[in-house]
């Protein structure tokens, strides 16, 4: 039902020539930005010596609008023009970012890029059409890819929106969602945080930045001083931390007796749902509670949400829509497989 494409929220300036350095053009980004050049996502990882991101960026911070341009340069070249893009923001900075946002991404786009790092000769200028644009909260984006996307969830659920920068919550219902369930708090990066203070009393990190950091607790593995450290056990440790100290107490204050009355099924989504020993979290408090589900490729589901909600915006016409999860850890860019038309009936009245 839809393609995705996936890099690291990473970026280093770098103004070398890089040649026939990368397979492609995800993974050969090279951005040039008011007359600066800047590597961004695997590029940053394999040829920067400090990639880095800041957590929940503004849209006129830079890190946002290099990841905006890499994103509408990868849309731009599997779509062409117009194309008409939603994408989101955390509860806690949504209203803040709505506006900027949105006025910063409709309209007119010229992305100047490097094509030499895959092979494609020179520096090039591409003028990219936004068509649409809309900004929603990143959770919705979430209810709506579970509604009408693959797994076409029916009734009541909550959504657990497990990232890297915030963690995000809600009560879905048919009718749209309960507001005062909402609730947002730290993301993964708190237990990224914590195993780097554990890591840094027995090892010296060498500078490693939070990314390289987090890079390394997605592998259970980091290299230091030459040698292979296996921190698998250590990870799982500051996961179930960072569920006590921080997830759970979250939920008790936002879910009540009777939201777990009105509904019996919870969906994990986000990078968080990728780690076992969190999930294991989840369905230790929630056992005799509620069924939990992780969602179908839980990391691009709000990309795909957002996807789903540029279908409607430009009349139904998937072959124009994009869907764009600027994450803290990936940015995801979600476009359809399929050309055929989406109807107004697809969309929920969630948002």
């Amino acid at each position: 039902m839809f393609k995705t494409y996936t890099f690291p929220s990473v970026f280093e300036g770098n103004n070398t020539d890089l040649k026939n350095v990368s397979p492609d053009l995800i993974n050969g980004l090279k951005i040039f930005h008011n007359g600066e050049g800047y590597v961004i996502g695997n590029l940053a990882l394999t040829e920067g010596v400090s990639p880095h991101k800041n957590i929940n960026s503004a849209p006129d911070e830079l890190d946002y609008q290099l990841l905006l341009k890499a994103a509408l340069l990868i849309a731009n070249q599997k779509l062409g023009n117009p194309i008409t893009i939603t994408t989101g923001f955390p509860f806690s900075t949504f209203q803040l970012n709505k506006e900027k946002a949105t006025q910063l991404i409709d309209g007119q786009h010229t992305v100047e890029y490097d094509a030499a790092t895959f092979g494609g000769g020179i520096k090039k200028n591409i003028q990219v059409e936004v068509a649409g644009a809309q900004v929603i909260p990143e959770v919705i984006g979430c209810t709506i890819a579970l509604r009408k996307g693959e797994t076409k969830a029916q009734g009541n659920f909550f959504m657990m929106s497990l990232g890297y920068g915030t963690l995000e919550g809600l009560l879905s219902t048919e009718g749209g969602i309960v507001q005062r369930t909402s609730l947002s708090t730290y993301g993964l990066r708190y237990a990224v945080n914590l195993l780097e203070k554990e890591l840094s009393k027995e090892h010296y990190l060498e500078l490693k930045t939070e990314h390289q950091i987090d890079a390394a607790f997605q592998k259970g593995v980091i290299f230091l001083n030459r040698k292979r450290i296996d921190i698998r056990s250590m990870r799982d440790r500051v996961l179930k931390q960072y569920y006590e100290d921080v997830i759970s107490p979250a939920m008790r204050k936002a879910f009540n007796d009777n939201d777990f009355t009105a509904s019996q099924i919870m969906y994990l989504a986000g990078g968080g749902a990728i780690y076992t020993a969190l999930v294991d979290c989840f369905k230790e408090e929630f056992r005799d509670v509620l069924d939990l589900e992780i969602a179908h490729e839980p990391q691009s589901l709000a990309s795909r949400g957002y996807c789903i909600n540029s279908a409607q915006l430009n009349g139904g016409v998937k072959s124009t829509a994009v869907g764009l999860d600027i994450g803290n850890a990936t940015t995801v860019v979600s476009i359809f497989e399929d050309n055929n038309t989406v109807t107004e009936t697809s969309i929920p009245s969630e948002y």
